[in-house]
């Protein structure tokens, strides 16, 4: 995610960050190529004018000149103005109301307001523990009322389909009665999309937007659209009172410009980021995070939200218990392990969020492949639950066919085991008195064992 901004801005301030002392000439060179970064990632130019402006600003003041380290000065309000452009603070989903609460979402077609409909309600199924009721407005694309059928049984969402035929403002007034039946605290309510605005397209969701009286209505764009995003949340906040603004794909956008833009010129705070396609991919927006992400200072507190919401946790603490008892972590724990960090998105999500990860070398960079862990957890599959047990059974012959039944070669059943025996070590560590604090600072920063090389290619 924002990863060529990431790099362009990291490099401009890396090379003052160490300095004890700047000059106007410095910072005005610096704040030149932070620009050029900006708008080379689609950042709006009013955006990127008021930013660089302000910054400049606090940078020629007593705030960084007269600083101790004025470096380190820099990047702080470089920082801070970040999180001022999106926003400042988090603001939650508004749901103090009589339920059924309704939340509408609107935007352009293949915006991914479908899947984020669904998204949100296992959202607000797992983190407020809410009861969600989904429906489809959207008559024109029978096959998109099908498809949010679907997902809502994925996610354990109820869901109202109307009689074909209905008018989308009647499914809207049907689907609140069916929802006040079902005693849903929340009525998500997901309508047509359009390949671009029109006013057939406003008009409609003007008159859904009527009949069910959304608490939140929310704004569904396409972060990788640059500035086309902020275009269109402009049109669309003109025609309905938005709330707040759903960035889908952001993991797929290496700019930012939507990120950094859509709340100073709507004046919409953006409240949610979808960051994959698995129902669980959605992530609450934070200003302060996201800022640090920019500048690879790490996201650590998202990633024990993460933690907090897709770790079994059954798992964990029998693992726990079994390493605080001194039995031996096996391959099926390790198994559990890669399995842990597939849900969670995967080596390369994980590691995102890790301060100075921007900064690791290419080589390394590439080993985070995500389809590695699928491998591993096929070859562990592929072993008998004695193999799981007790690795040290597992001689050439086993070796060869532990790696025809999972469809790799022989070297990569060998590094399999080399890496778990790394991360039996780091495990024997853990479960000792004091373990966890001698293995970080044995750690120093680095990569645990196991994460770095001798991944099977």
């Amino acid at each position: 995610m924002f990863k060529g901004l990431s790099e362009r801005i990291g490099h401009s301030l890396d090379r003052v960050k160490g300095r004890g002392r700047l000059t106007e000439d410095n910072i005005k060179d610096t704040l030149r190529e932070v620009r050029m970064a900006l708008l080379e990632a689609d950042v709006a130019l009013p955006v990127v004018k008021e930013f660089i402006e302000q910054v400049r600003e606090r940078a020629v003041g007593q705030e960084v000149l007269k600083s101790l380290t004025p470096g380190q000065a820099l990047v702080k309000v470089v920082h801070e103005e970040l999180i001022r452009v999106m926003g400042s603070e988090r603001e939650a989903l508004n749901l103090r109301g009589r339920p059924p609460v309704v939340i509408l979402l609107a935007g352009l077609q293949g915006a991914g307001k479908t899947t984020t409909t669904a998204k949100l309600a296992r959202y607000l199924q797992e983190t407020e523990k809410k009861k969600v009721a989904l429906v489809s407005t959207d008559v024109r694309r029978p096959a998109a009322i099908e498809q949010l059928e679907t997902l809502a049984g994925e996610v354990g969402s109820s869901f109202y389909r109307a009689a074909e035929g209905t008018a989308p403002k009647q499914i809207a007034d049907q689907a609140m009665e069916y929802a006040r039946r079902q005693h849903a605290d929340v009525l998500i309510v997901d309508t047509a999309g359009r390949l671009h605005v029109d006013e057939d397209l406003m008009q409609e969701v003007r008159d859904i937007h009527a009949a069910v009286e959304p608490l939140e209505t929310l704004f569904v764009v396409d972060a990788m659209t640059g500035q086309d995003a902020v275009r269109s949340a402009e049109a669309f906040g003109q025609a309905l009172p938005l709330t707040g603004v759903v960035l889908t794909k952001a993991d797929g956008d290496a700019r930012g410009g939507a990120a950094l833009s859509v709340r100073h010129v709507t004046g919409k705070p953006i409240k949610f980021m979808g960051m994959g396609e698995k129902s669980d991919a959605l992530e609450a927006f934070h200003p302060d995070r996201v800022a640090s992400r920019i500048l690879d200072m790490g996201d650590m507190l998202s990633l024990v939200d993460e933690v907090e919401r897709k770790v079994d946790r059954d798992k964990a603490e029998k693992l726990g218990r079994k390493l605080k008892k001194g039995r031996g972590f096996n391959l099926a724990d390790f198994r559990d392990q890669l399995e842990q960090m597939q849900s969670m998105g995967g080596v390369s999500a994980l590691m995102e969020k890790m301060p100075g990860a921007g900064k690791l070398p290419p080589g390394m960079a590439n080993q985070f492949d995500d389809g590695v862990i699928r491998r591993q957890v096929a070859i562990i599959n592929a072993m008998t639950k004695q193999e799981r047990r007790k690795p040290a059974v597992i001689n050439g012959s086993r070796k060869r066919r532990i790696a025809q039944g999972s469809g790799v070669q022989v070297q990569d059943v060998n590094k399999l085991l080399k890496q778990f025996t790394q991360a039996q070590k780091m495990m024997r560590k853990m479960g000792k008195k004091g373990g966890m604090k001698k293995m970080m600072r044995g750690m120093q920063g680095k990569l645990p064992p196991g994460m770095g090389g001798g991944f099977p290619g």
